[in-house]
Protein backbone atom coordinates (compact mmCIF):
# COMPACT_ATOMS: atom_id res chain seq x y z
CA UNK A 1 0.00 0.00 0.00
CA UNK A 2 1.20 3.01 -1.26
CA UNK A 3 1.38 6.43 2.08
CA UNK A 4 -0.36 8.88 1.31
CA UNK A 5 1.08 12.36 1.55
CA UNK A 6 0.90 14.13 5.20
CA UNK A 7 -1.49 16.92 4.04
CA UNK A 8 -3.77 14.34 2.63
CA UNK A 9 -3.70 12.35 6.07
CA UNK A 10 -4.04 15.18 8.09
CA UNK A 11 -7.23 16.33 6.32
CA UNK A 12 -8.26 13.11 6.45
CA UNK A 13 -7.99 13.47 10.07
CA UNK A 14 -9.94 16.28 10.08
CA UNK A 15 -6.60 18.63 10.92
CA UNK A 16 -4.08 21.35 9.48
CA UNK A 17 -2.56 20.26 6.09
CA UNK A 18 0.56 21.54 7.89
CA UNK A 19 0.00 18.94 11.22
CA UNK A 20 3.25 17.63 12.72
CA UNK A 21 3.27 13.97 14.09
CA UNK A 22 6.47 13.87 15.81
CA UNK A 23 8.26 11.91 19.05
CA UNK A 24 10.08 13.54 22.01
CA UNK A 25 13.01 12.43 24.51
CA UNK A 26 14.89 14.54 27.09
CA UNK A 27 18.96 14.69 27.39
CA UNK A 28 18.80 13.03 30.74
CA UNK A 29 16.33 10.44 30.56
CA UNK A 30 18.33 8.96 27.32
CA UNK A 31 21.28 10.15 26.57
CA UNK A 32 23.61 8.60 29.06
CA UNK A 33 27.85 9.19 28.79
CA UNK A 34 26.97 11.48 31.92
CA UNK A 35 30.85 11.74 32.50
CA UNK A 36 32.34 11.30 28.99
CA UNK A 37 33.36 14.37 26.76
CA UNK A 38 33.51 17.28 29.17
CA UNK A 39 29.90 16.64 30.37
CA UNK A 40 29.84 18.66 33.99
CA UNK A 41 27.07 16.88 36.74
CA UNK A 42 23.94 18.21 37.08
CA UNK A 43 21.59 18.31 39.45
CA UNK A 44 19.62 15.03 38.65
CA UNK A 45 23.31 12.94 39.14
CA UNK A 46 23.59 14.16 42.16
CA UNK A 47 19.79 13.15 43.33
CA UNK A 48 20.68 9.68 41.70
CA UNK A 49 24.16 9.63 43.42
CA UNK A 50 23.87 11.41 46.48
CA UNK A 51 20.08 12.06 47.75
CA UNK A 52 18.30 8.49 46.77
CA UNK A 53 14.63 9.24 45.88
CA UNK A 54 15.30 7.18 42.82
CA UNK A 55 13.44 4.06 42.48
CA UNK A 56 15.67 0.59 42.69
CA UNK A 57 18.78 3.25 42.91
CA UNK A 58 18.58 3.73 39.44
CA UNK A 59 20.84 6.38 37.08
CA UNK A 60 20.95 8.49 34.15
CA UNK A 61 24.46 7.17 33.54
CA UNK A 62 24.27 4.90 30.44
CA UNK A 63 20.24 5.47 29.90
CA UNK A 64 19.48 4.81 26.23
CA UNK A 65 23.24 5.53 25.38
CA UNK A 66 21.51 8.02 22.66
CA UNK A 67 24.76 9.65 22.77
CA UNK A 68 25.94 6.95 20.97
CA UNK A 69 23.22 5.17 19.42
CA UNK A 70 22.12 8.54 17.89
CA UNK A 71 21.99 7.38 14.07
CA UNK A 72 20.14 4.01 15.11
CA UNK A 73 17.97 6.26 16.75
CA UNK A 74 17.18 8.59 13.92
CA UNK A 75 16.91 5.77 11.39
CA UNK A 76 14.10 4.18 13.60
CA UNK A 77 12.18 7.69 13.73
CA UNK A 78 12.70 7.73 10.03
CA UNK A 79 11.28 3.90 9.67
CA UNK A 80 7.99 5.41 11.84
CA UNK A 81 7.85 7.87 9.36
CA UNK A 82 7.59 11.17 11.80
CA UNK A 83 8.30 15.18 10.78
CA UNK A 84 10.08 15.97 13.65
CA UNK A 85 12.04 14.96 16.68
CA UNK A 86 11.80 16.91 19.58
CA UNK A 87 15.12 16.62 22.53
CA UNK A 88 16.49 18.58 24.64
CA UNK A 89 19.68 19.83 25.02
CA UNK A 90 22.23 18.74 27.95
CA UNK A 91 23.10 22.59 29.27
CA UNK A 92 26.06 20.78 31.71
CA UNK A 93 27.50 18.84 28.46
CA UNK A 94 27.87 22.95 26.78
CA UNK A 95 28.20 24.37 29.55
CA UNK A 96 30.02 22.32 32.53
CA UNK A 97 29.91 24.60 34.71
CA UNK A 98 26.76 26.40 33.83
CA UNK A 99 28.61 29.64 32.78
CA UNK A 100 31.64 30.71 31.55
CA UNK A 101 33.53 28.14 29.06
CA UNK A 102 32.00 25.94 26.60
CA UNK A 103 32.69 22.46 25.90
CA UNK A 104 33.16 21.67 22.27
CA UNK A 105 32.53 17.89 22.35
CA UNK A 106 29.46 18.73 23.53
CA UNK A 107 28.50 20.93 20.53
CA UNK A 108 30.31 18.95 18.25
CA UNK A 109 27.72 15.65 19.55
CA UNK A 110 24.49 18.20 19.02
CA UNK A 111 25.82 19.24 15.67
CA UNK A 112 25.96 15.23 14.82
CA UNK A 113 22.38 14.97 15.67
CA UNK A 114 20.79 18.02 14.06
CA UNK A 115 22.38 17.23 10.37
CA UNK A 116 21.40 13.20 10.83
CA UNK A 117 18.37 14.44 11.14
CA UNK A 118 18.03 16.70 8.81
CA UNK A 119 19.59 14.12 6.54
CA UNK A 120 16.63 11.87 7.21
CA UNK A 121 14.06 14.75 6.72
CA UNK A 122 13.23 15.09 10.34
CA UNK A 123 12.61 18.53 12.16
CA UNK A 124 14.94 18.89 15.10
CA UNK A 125 12.60 20.99 17.85
CA UNK A 126 15.18 21.60 20.46
CA UNK A 127 14.49 22.64 24.43
CA UNK A 128 16.79 23.82 25.88
CA UNK A 129 15.86 23.24 29.67
CA UNK A 130 14.53 20.09 30.52
CA UNK A 131 15.37 19.41 34.16
CA UNK A 132 19.02 19.05 34.06
CA UNK A 133 20.60 22.57 35.60
CA UNK A 134 24.59 22.45 36.16
CA UNK A 135 25.32 21.37 39.93
CA UNK A 136 27.48 23.99 39.99
CA UNK A 137 24.73 26.73 39.52
CA UNK A 138 22.92 25.19 42.27
CA UNK A 139 25.59 25.33 44.20
CA UNK A 140 25.27 29.11 43.69
CA UNK A 141 21.41 28.19 45.00
CA UNK A 142 20.46 27.38 41.38
CA UNK A 143 16.58 28.85 40.87
CA UNK A 144 16.21 30.71 44.31
CA UNK A 145 19.01 32.64 43.06
CA UNK A 146 18.02 35.43 40.31
CA UNK A 147 21.45 35.54 39.04
CA UNK A 148 20.18 32.18 37.19
CA UNK A 149 18.14 33.96 34.60
CA UNK A 150 21.28 35.41 32.86
CA UNK A 151 22.98 32.20 33.03
CA UNK A 152 20.48 30.69 31.46
CA UNK A 153 20.38 33.62 29.10
CA UNK A 154 23.86 33.03 28.17
CA UNK A 155 23.63 29.50 27.93
CA UNK A 156 20.65 30.11 25.79
CA UNK A 157 22.79 32.71 23.05
CA UNK A 158 25.50 29.83 22.87
CA UNK A 159 22.72 27.29 21.54
CA UNK A 160 21.44 29.79 19.26
CA UNK A 161 24.28 30.70 18.08
CA UNK A 162 25.31 27.74 17.57
CA UNK A 163 22.04 25.68 15.84
CA UNK A 164 20.55 28.59 14.75
CA UNK A 165 21.36 28.23 11.09
CA UNK A 166 19.28 24.78 11.10
CA UNK A 167 17.51 24.30 14.30
CA UNK A 168 13.77 26.81 13.74
CA UNK A 169 11.69 25.28 16.26
CA UNK A 170 12.44 26.64 19.52
CA UNK A 171 11.41 25.89 23.78
CA UNK A 172 12.89 27.67 26.30
CA UNK A 173 11.45 25.49 29.13
CA UNK A 174 9.24 21.77 29.71
CA UNK A 175 6.95 21.66 32.15
CA UNK A 176 7.76 24.77 34.38
CA UNK A 177 5.31 23.32 36.75
CA UNK A 178 6.93 20.00 37.78
CA UNK A 179 10.39 20.34 38.05
CA UNK A 180 9.80 23.98 40.48
CA UNK A 181 6.87 22.00 42.69
CA UNK A 182 8.58 18.88 42.71
CA UNK A 183 12.01 20.50 43.21
CA UNK A 184 11.45 23.01 45.67
CA UNK A 185 8.25 22.83 47.53
CA UNK A 186 7.65 18.58 47.50
CA UNK A 187 10.67 16.48 47.28
CA UNK A 188 9.82 14.72 44.15
CA UNK A 189 12.40 15.64 42.21
CA UNK A 190 16.48 17.34 42.35
CA UNK A 191 17.14 19.63 44.24
CA UNK A 192 15.10 18.35 46.59
CA UNK A 193 14.37 21.87 48.65
CA UNK A 194 10.85 22.18 50.19
CA UNK A 195 10.43 25.97 51.29
CA UNK A 196 7.95 28.28 50.42
CA UNK A 197 9.60 31.05 49.80
CA UNK A 198 12.35 29.13 47.42
CA UNK A 199 9.35 27.73 45.31
CA UNK A 200 8.04 31.01 44.44
CA UNK A 201 11.86 32.32 43.78
CA UNK A 202 11.90 29.26 41.59
CA UNK A 203 8.78 29.97 39.75
CA UNK A 204 9.61 34.16 39.70
CA UNK A 205 13.19 33.68 38.15
CA UNK A 206 12.19 30.54 35.92
CA UNK A 207 9.60 32.74 34.21
CA UNK A 208 12.37 35.58 34.07
CA UNK A 209 14.60 32.96 32.29
CA UNK A 210 11.96 31.96 29.94
CA UNK A 211 11.57 35.80 28.90
CA UNK A 212 15.19 36.30 28.18
CA UNK A 213 15.42 33.07 26.43
CA UNK A 214 12.28 34.10 23.98
CA UNK A 215 14.49 36.96 23.53
CA UNK A 216 18.05 35.39 22.66
CA UNK A 217 16.28 33.14 20.15
CA UNK A 218 14.83 36.10 18.32
CA UNK A 219 17.71 37.95 17.93
CA UNK A 220 20.26 34.99 17.25
CA UNK A 221 17.83 32.40 15.04
CA UNK A 222 16.19 33.67 11.75
CA UNK A 223 13.01 32.54 10.77
CA UNK A 224 12.39 31.00 14.64
CA UNK A 225 9.24 29.63 15.69
CA UNK A 226 9.62 30.23 19.58
CA UNK A 227 7.50 28.49 22.26
CA UNK A 228 7.53 27.05 25.66
CA UNK A 229 6.23 23.31 26.82
CA UNK A 230 3.46 23.50 29.79
CA UNK A 231 2.04 20.65 31.70
CA UNK A 232 -1.59 21.40 32.20
CA UNK A 233 -3.98 19.23 34.05
CA UNK A 234 -7.48 20.10 35.68
CA UNK A 235 -7.34 19.47 39.32
CA UNK A 236 -10.20 18.01 41.07
CA UNK A 237 -10.72 17.80 45.02
CA UNK A 238 -10.59 13.94 45.77
CA UNK A 239 -13.72 12.79 46.14
CA UNK A 240 -15.33 16.06 45.40
CA UNK A 241 -14.90 16.00 48.99
CA UNK A 242 -15.40 20.39 50.68
CA UNK A 243 -12.54 19.99 52.86
CA UNK A 244 -10.23 19.34 49.43
CA UNK A 245 -11.15 22.28 47.37
CA UNK A 246 -8.88 24.84 48.80
CA UNK A 247 -6.44 22.53 48.14
CA UNK A 248 -7.36 21.66 44.37
CA UNK A 249 -7.53 25.71 43.76
CA UNK A 250 -4.09 26.02 45.27
CA UNK A 251 -2.71 23.42 43.86
CA UNK A 252 -4.46 23.91 40.26
CA UNK A 253 -2.84 27.85 40.12
CA UNK A 254 0.95 26.16 41.26
CA UNK A 255 0.42 23.19 38.64
CA UNK A 256 -1.99 24.97 35.73
CA UNK A 257 -1.72 28.87 35.93
CA UNK A 258 1.62 30.17 37.60
CA UNK A 259 4.09 30.10 34.53
CA UNK A 260 1.14 30.66 31.88
CA UNK A 261 -0.76 33.20 32.98
CA UNK A 262 2.47 35.48 33.50
CA UNK A 263 3.96 34.57 29.75
CA UNK A 264 0.91 35.02 27.97
CA UNK A 265 -1.46 37.55 29.72
CA UNK A 266 0.94 39.54 32.41
CA UNK A 267 0.28 38.68 35.44
CA UNK A 268 0.18 36.09 38.01
CA UNK A 269 -2.80 35.11 38.84
CA UNK A 270 -4.64 36.26 42.40
CA UNK A 271 -4.34 33.34 44.41
CA UNK A 272 -0.42 33.29 44.51
CA UNK A 273 0.04 37.46 44.52
CA UNK A 274 1.31 37.74 48.14
CA UNK A 275 3.27 35.06 47.70
CA UNK A 276 5.04 36.22 44.73
CA UNK A 277 4.88 40.35 45.66
CA UNK A 278 8.08 39.73 47.93
CA UNK A 279 10.22 38.65 44.45
CA UNK A 280 8.71 41.06 41.58
CA UNK A 281 10.80 43.92 40.94
CA UNK A 282 9.96 46.79 38.30
CA UNK A 283 9.73 45.84 34.79
CA UNK A 284 9.55 42.27 35.46
CA UNK A 285 6.55 41.23 34.24
CA UNK A 286 7.08 42.97 30.89
CA UNK A 287 10.34 41.07 30.39
CA UNK A 288 8.50 37.60 31.01
CA UNK A 289 5.46 38.81 28.81
CA UNK A 290 7.39 38.07 25.58
CA UNK A 291 5.82 37.34 22.35
CA UNK A 292 5.97 33.77 21.44
CA UNK A 293 4.44 31.68 18.56
CA UNK A 294 2.89 28.66 20.19
CA UNK A 295 1.95 26.74 23.67
CA UNK A 296 3.48 23.12 23.82
CA UNK A 297 0.53 21.24 25.90
CA UNK A 298 2.03 18.43 27.43
CA UNK A 299 -0.87 16.27 29.13
CA UNK A 300 -1.74 12.67 30.43
CA UNK A 301 -5.00 12.61 32.74
CA UNK A 302 -6.27 15.14 35.66
CA UNK A 303 -4.92 15.59 38.75
CA UNK A 304 -6.66 14.87 42.48
CA UNK A 305 -5.63 17.03 45.35
CA UNK A 306 -6.59 16.99 48.89
CA UNK A 307 -6.08 18.77 51.88
CA UNK A 308 -2.42 17.76 53.62
CA UNK A 309 -1.25 20.34 56.53
CA UNK A 310 1.79 18.37 57.39
CA UNK A 311 3.03 19.45 53.62
CA UNK A 312 4.75 22.35 52.05
CA UNK A 313 1.23 24.40 50.64
CA UNK A 314 -1.00 21.86 52.49
CA UNK A 315 -1.78 19.83 49.50
CA UNK A 316 -1.21 16.43 48.57
CA UNK A 317 -1.82 14.20 45.83
CA UNK A 318 -5.36 12.52 46.11
CA UNK A 319 -6.43 9.41 44.81
CA UNK A 320 -8.56 8.70 41.49
CA UNK A 321 -12.20 7.77 41.49
CA UNK A 322 -11.85 3.70 41.63
CA UNK A 323 -13.54 3.31 38.93
CA UNK A 324 -11.26 5.14 36.90
CA UNK A 325 -9.83 3.45 33.91
CA UNK A 326 -6.02 3.95 34.68
CA UNK A 327 -2.43 2.42 33.19
CA UNK A 328 -0.09 0.40 35.43
CA UNK A 329 1.53 4.04 36.40
CA UNK A 330 -1.35 5.14 38.13
CA UNK A 331 -2.76 8.05 36.04
CA UNK A 332 -6.37 7.98 35.24
CA UNK A 333 -7.34 8.19 31.44
CA UNK A 334 -9.99 10.62 30.64
CA UNK A 335 -9.99 11.55 26.84
CA UNK A 336 -12.90 14.19 27.75
CA UNK A 337 -10.43 16.04 29.47
CA UNK A 338 -7.61 16.34 27.72
CA UNK A 339 -9.96 17.37 24.86
CA UNK A 340 -11.02 20.23 26.90
CA UNK A 341 -7.90 21.27 27.96
CA UNK A 342 -7.12 22.25 24.36
CA UNK A 343 -10.06 24.04 23.89
CA UNK A 344 -9.36 25.96 27.19
CA UNK A 345 -5.49 26.73 26.30
CA UNK A 346 -7.65 28.03 22.98
CA UNK A 347 -9.86 29.91 24.77
CA UNK A 348 -7.83 31.38 27.46
CA UNK A 349 -4.98 32.47 25.48
CA UNK A 350 -5.81 32.23 21.72
CA UNK A 351 -2.28 30.64 20.66
CA UNK A 352 -1.09 27.92 18.15
CA UNK A 353 -0.70 24.97 20.47
CA UNK A 354 1.40 21.78 19.36
CA UNK A 355 0.83 18.62 22.05
CA UNK A 356 4.52 17.91 22.64
CA UNK A 357 3.57 15.23 25.05
CA UNK A 358 1.17 12.96 25.11
CA UNK A 359 1.69 8.63 25.86
CA UNK A 360 1.03 6.14 28.13
CA UNK A 361 3.17 3.69 30.53
CA UNK A 362 3.49 0.20 30.98
CA UNK A 363 5.41 -2.25 32.92
CA UNK A 364 4.80 -5.49 34.67
CA UNK A 365 5.16 -7.85 31.15
CA UNK A 366 3.25 -5.12 28.76
CA UNK A 367 5.65 -3.54 27.79
CA UNK A 368 8.21 -6.92 27.04
CA UNK A 369 8.73 -8.83 23.66
CA UNK A 370 7.53 -11.77 23.71
CA UNK A 371 8.70 -15.14 22.63
CA UNK A 372 8.36 -14.17 19.19
CA UNK A 373 10.10 -10.78 20.18
CA UNK A 374 6.91 -9.20 19.21
CA UNK A 375 5.93 -6.13 21.93
CA UNK A 376 1.74 -6.28 21.96
CA UNK A 377 1.51 -3.13 23.88
CA UNK A 378 -2.51 -2.80 23.14
CA UNK A 379 -2.88 -0.78 26.01
CA UNK A 380 -0.96 2.00 24.68
CA UNK A 381 -2.56 1.71 21.20
CA UNK A 382 -6.08 1.81 23.53
CA UNK A 383 -4.69 5.19 25.31
CA UNK A 384 -3.61 6.75 21.36
CA UNK A 385 -6.84 5.87 19.65
CA UNK A 386 -8.54 7.88 22.42
CA UNK A 387 -6.96 10.59 23.32
CA UNK A 388 -6.30 10.92 19.39
CA UNK A 389 -9.72 11.20 18.82
CA UNK A 390 -10.21 13.70 22.05
CA UNK A 391 -7.80 16.06 19.79
CA UNK A 392 -9.42 15.60 16.82
CA UNK A 393 -13.12 16.45 18.33
CA UNK A 394 -10.90 19.61 19.89
CA UNK A 395 -9.59 20.47 16.28
CA UNK A 396 -13.50 20.15 15.08
CA UNK A 397 -15.00 22.68 18.16
CA UNK A 398 -12.26 25.44 17.17
CA UNK A 399 -8.73 24.28 19.36
CA UNK A 400 -5.65 25.50 17.01
CA UNK A 401 -4.13 22.82 17.47
CA UNK A 402 -1.12 21.83 15.06
CA UNK A 403 1.38 19.02 15.87
CA UNK A 404 1.32 16.06 18.55
CA UNK A 405 4.39 14.26 19.59
CA UNK A 406 4.43 11.17 21.69
CA UNK A 407 6.03 10.65 24.97
CA UNK A 408 8.01 9.01 24.24
CA UNK A 409 11.06 7.39 21.43
CA UNK A 410 12.26 5.59 23.73
CA UNK A 411 11.80 3.60 27.35
CA UNK A 412 14.22 6.08 29.15
CA UNK A 413 15.10 6.83 32.81
CA UNK A 414 11.45 8.17 34.12
CA UNK A 415 12.85 10.46 36.72
CA UNK A 416 12.37 9.34 40.21
CA UNK A 417 10.23 5.68 38.73
CA UNK A 418 14.05 4.85 37.34
CA UNK A 419 13.41 2.15 34.64
CA UNK A 420 10.03 0.92 36.36
CA UNK A 421 7.66 2.47 33.32
CA UNK A 422 8.01 2.58 30.24
CA UNK A 423 6.48 4.97 27.85
CA UNK A 424 8.30 4.60 24.27
CA UNK A 425 7.24 3.45 21.29
CA UNK A 426 10.50 1.60 21.00
CA UNK A 427 11.10 -0.95 23.63
CA UNK A 428 14.84 -0.55 25.49
CA UNK A 429 16.68 -3.57 26.78
CA UNK A 430 18.78 -1.86 28.94
CA UNK A 431 21.26 -4.15 29.17
CA UNK A 432 22.11 -4.89 25.67
CA UNK A 433 20.49 -1.16 24.43
CA UNK A 434 18.52 -3.53 21.55
CA UNK A 435 15.62 -1.33 20.30
CA UNK A 436 12.34 -3.02 19.37
CA UNK A 437 9.55 -1.35 17.50
CA UNK A 438 6.43 -2.13 19.52
CA UNK A 439 2.82 -2.78 18.74
CA UNK A 440 2.13 0.91 19.38
CA UNK A 441 4.96 2.29 16.61
CA UNK A 442 3.41 0.64 14.14
CA UNK A 443 0.14 1.59 15.12
CA UNK A 444 1.74 4.84 15.11
CA UNK A 445 3.89 4.74 11.79
CA UNK A 446 0.53 3.29 10.28
CA UNK A 447 -1.38 6.30 11.48
CA UNK A 448 1.37 8.75 10.16
CA UNK A 449 1.20 7.41 6.27
CA UNK A 450 -2.36 6.72 6.57
CA UNK A 451 -3.13 3.46 6.79
CA UNK A 452 -5.53 4.08 9.59
CA UNK A 453 -7.54 7.41 10.97
CA UNK A 454 -6.96 6.08 14.65
CA UNK A 455 -9.46 3.85 14.72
Amino acid sequence: MVAKKPETVAKALGLRPDFVWGVSTSAYQVEGAVKEDGRGPSIWDIRCRLQGGVWNGATGDVACDHYHRWPEDVALMREIGVGAYRFSLAWPRLQPRGRGAVNQPGLDFYDRLIDGLLEAGIEPWVCLYHWDLPQALDDLGGWTNRDCAGWFADYAVVAAKRYGDRVKHWATFNEFSVFTMFGYAIDWAAPGVTDRSAHMKAIHHVNLAHGLGVDVVRDHVAGASIGAIHNRQIVRPEGGLEENVAAAELLSAHWNLVFVDPQHLGYYPAIVINDMEPHVRAGDMARICRPTDWIGLNHYGPIYAKADPATTWGYGWGAPPESANHPEVGWPIFPEVFRDELLELTRRYKMPIFVTENGCGGGKGSDEPDGAGEVKDTHRIAYFREYIKAMRDAAAAGADIRGYFVWSLLDNFEWGSGYGPRFGLLHVDFGTQKRTLKNSGKWYRDLIAGRHKGE
